[in-house]
């Protein structure tokens, strides 16, 4: 059985390993510095990214942005999928490519569309029974 390496860099090649040990140990920390600054815009929710872009919050447009990244650099690194041969990465890369932007497009579509029909077909926002 042939032995298989796998690559021990991540960004492109600018930053290197020397084992698998350390390259998810470097994966690991990477993922949790992005989740710490969702974390933290989470909690501190600064003004100017309060402002609407495409339907959404600039925040909400940093959290799908982060979290997509996240997502890569799961399947990429931890699955293994870097080290596939290019026609099971394009299986796995082009629907999500698909995807991703389809389900932002409804995201967007009908969000604007409830909140439209609730601002307009509404007298008012609470829903107590008197």
């Amino acid at each position: 059985m042939a032995k298989h390496e796998h690559k021990l860099e991540i960004f492109r090649g600018y930053l290197k390993f020397k084992s698998n040990v350390q390259k998810i140990w470097g994966v690991l920390i990477f993922l949790s510095i992005v989740t710490a600054i969702e974390v933290a815009l989470g909690i501190l929710k600064p003004p100017i990214l309060m402002n609407y872009f495409l339907g959404l919050k600039l925040i909400n447009w940093l959290f799908i942005i982060m979290t997509i990244i996240k997502a890569y650099y799961i399947t990429w690194d931890f699955m293994h999928v870097r080290d596939e041969k290019p026609f099971l990465k394009n299986m796995i890369v082009i629907p999500l490519l698909i995807l991703i932007p389809f389900l932002l497009f409804i995201l967007l579509w009908e969000g604007s569309y409830i909140f439209d029909v609730m601002l307009d077909g509404l007298k008012e926002w609470d829903f107590d029974i008197y």
